[in-house]
């Protein structure tokens, strides 16, 4: 998701529903966050008052910063048309912090036939296609994939799903799937195509988003086709589903990393620490947008996300499945 694009809000993994996002409902979540982290020992009485000061003020005005919006989900090929124009013009702080623990990995890996699952604009793809390798890339958006071409010109790209990859058997040596199974409703499917087209002792690197509390994601809202408003659904996972689609096939986990979000997230003026920008205020008449929220309410935010993993990243080898 990009903090600075399309605007994510929060939400939990339901993919068939119309979803209501209230700009106070999220703010008054961030609270709730940070007294509970207060009661805990976290954080002292000052602070605490200070929360239910906050709290009383934002219900003297509920409907202050908009009235709230219903969304209905779209595909994300859909989605990420919309996105795509504009997705690498914007700082997106899950990627730079992603980014660099993948290619610490890639970096140790032997050069060969490399799959980018889910390759987006190609971030990934352009990457391992400058350390040698045959680059495959496979996405369902077509506005995603015009740009991973632009990138990789010398790369073969394929509009497809995750489910049913357009590869034979035993035909990669490497697969790459990068902040993209956050958007799918089952890891099985996807595992298990990873495993059918890698090679045995062949690697693959997985990150994926991570929440904020429990299954807490972001749903990316977007106009959907017909004009409405729609969102991309998105499934925060445990860790241990990771591996539970995961070992049965025979991978074997060479490593695992949960880098966290920057500690605290905002400066006191509400810029962001990791670029000192900050947002413009939430305009009441569109939809509410979180990252513009973050400022009506610093301490609590900066509180509530504290010590919160941004994504996962995996490493995982090929080995003999447990069921063989």
């Amino acid at each position: 998701m990009n903090q600075y694009d399309e605007k994510p809000r929060a939400r939990s993994g339901n993919d068939d529903r119309t979803i209501y996002q209230h700009p106070l409902a999220y703010l008054l979540g961030l609270q709730g966050i940070a007294l509970l982290r207060a009661f805990s020992g976290g954080y002292d009485r000052e602070f605490t008052l200070a929360r239910l000061r906050e709290i009383r003020e934002l219900l003297e005005s509920p409907d202050a910063l908009g009235a709230g919006i219903e969304a209905r989900p779209i595909t994300t090929s859909d989605g990420y048309d919309r996105w795509a124009p504009s997705y690498d013009d914007q700082p997106n702080q899950l990627l730079e912090i992603e980014q660099p623990i993948v290619r610490e990995i890639l970096d140790r890996l032997p050069v060969g036939v490399a799959l980018d699952a889910a390759c987006g604009t190609g971030r990934h793809a352009a990457y391992l296609a400058s350390l040698g390798h045959t680059v495959i890339g496979v996405d369902s958006s077509p506005g995603m994939l015009a740009l991973a071409r632009e990138k990789v010109p010398q790369g073969e790209f394929h509009e497809a799903d995750l489910h049913e990859l357009p590869l034979a058997d035993d035909s990669v040596d490497l697969v790459v799937c990068a902040i993209a199974l956050v958007h799918l409703p089952d890891l099985e499917g996807p595992f298990g195509e990873f495993a059918r087209v890698l090679r045995p002792g062949g690697h693959l690197v997985v990150s994926d988003q991570r929440g904020l509390i429990g299954d807490i994601g972001s749903a990316v809202t977007f106009d959907g086709p017909e004009g409405e408003l729609g969102y991309i659904p998105v499934y925060i996972r445990l860790t241990s589903e990771y591996l539970a689609a995961a070992l049965p096939l025979g991978f074997q986990v060479l490593g695992c990393e949960e880098p966290r979000v920057p500690s605290p997230l905002l400066d006191e003026e509400g810029r962001t620490i990791h670029d000192g920008e900050r947002l413009p205020p939430q305009d009441p008449n569109e939809p509410p947008y979180t990252w513009a929220l973050h400022a009506e309410a610093i301490e609590a935010t900066n509180a509530a996300w504290r010590g919160k993993p941004s994504s996962i990243i995996w490493h995982f080898q090929l080995g003999t499945p447990k069921n063989a």
